[in-house]
């Protein structure tokens, strides 16, 4: 579904704003993996649509909010592989106009079902049952669970993992947005516990649960939540909230390197990215590589962070 490897950039400018020597920090632009606008989830996607196509398939389903870049995602693999897509959404997070994700993905040709339900474990109970409705008509539904997140999904952040080390072979860190799992799951695979940093984003009440399940799934060794490293200090109000120094990464990096960050993903990483420079967890000297997992139509959809971006003073 996309050109492999994608590119590993150098953040000179970025490292030495934020106590990092210039060459310590580099981005891995998996925001520019082409599908949909691009963004981590391709990597995902690629291994469970291939299983839905295996399986004979002819309807995507799964769920997100109104700015899920999963979504977006699943229905853009949907229009690549001629396959029909549903995506389930909560009722009462619906807009009273399309924006962002929401407006591409009708573009896309997906459908969408508002759902009474509240929460990713809901939600799936609702895609479950929008499934057994597909199959009486006649349909071959395949669910793509939450985020695209299982431990075949993490397969395709395995793959990331041993990217990374071909193109930063002396790597110590790797910072990532934990939401739900898959993505640090499969780069715990393939570099380790003790280098990646997860930062997790308020996406699921226990994120490091859920990645060290997929990890232990993945490689057949056990991983415990407790091994993993992971900060919790960029959830801010919640998921989907503008966390202040979130709103400080994201002009951040846009001013130093000329890179957009999302407010829910992409900014809370670099924002713990921050702040891990900031307290030692990350000290100069330390090659270091924040995982850019894409996200920029969200920026579009969330009305608050489009706000104070705009009327945030340039230093």
């Amino acid at each position: 579904m996309s050109a492999w490897p994608t590119p590993m950039e150098a953040a000179a400018r970025l490292a030495t704003h934020i106590g990092l020597a210039p060459d310590d920090l580099w981005i891995k632009r998996d925001d520019l993996t082409g599908l949909g606008v691009g963004g981590n989830k391709v990597r995902k996607l690629e291994w469970l649509v291939a299983d839905a196509l295996h399986n004979g398939a002819d309807t995507l389903v799964t769920t997100g909010g109104p700015q899920s870049n999963h979504a977006r995602l699943t229905a853009a693999a949907a229009a690549r592989t001629g396959l029909r897509v549903t995506l389930v959404m909560p009722a009462a997070a619906r807009p009273p106009q399309p924006t962002g994700n929401l407006l591409l993905d009708a573009a896309l040709g997906a459908r969408i079902i508002w759902a009474d339900a509240t929460g990713p474990a809901d939600l799936t109970t609702h895609a479950q049952q929008v499934c057994t409705e597909l199959r009486a008509q006649g349909a071959t539904p395949y669910l793509v669970p939450f985020g695209g997140s299982n431990a075949l999904g993490a397969r395709g952040y395995h793959d990331a993992g041993i990217e990374i080390l071909h193109q930063q072979p002396t790597i110590q860190h790797v910072v990532t947005a934990l939401g739900s799992g898959a993505t640090m799951a499969g780069l715990v695979a393939a570099l380790g516990t003790e280098r990646v940093l997860g930062i997790d984003v308020g996406a699921l009440p226990d994120p490091a649960a859920a990645a060290a399940t997929y990890a232990t799934e993945l490689t057949g060794n056990p991983v415990t939540p407790a091994r993993l490293r992971v900060r919790h200090d960029q959830i801010g109000a919640g998921y989907g909230t503008l966390h202040e120094p979130v709103l400080d990464a994201i002009t951040t990096v846009a001013r130093a390197e000329g890179v957009i960050l999302d407010p829910v993903y992409t900014g809370r990483a670099a924002a713990g990215l921050i702040a891990a420079v900031h307290d030692g967890t990350i000290r100069p000297g330390q090659r270091t590589v924040l995982l850019h997992t894409g996200g920029l139509p969200g920026l579009f959809g969330h009305s608050e962070a489009t706000h104070r971006i705009t009327h945030t003073t340039a230093p």
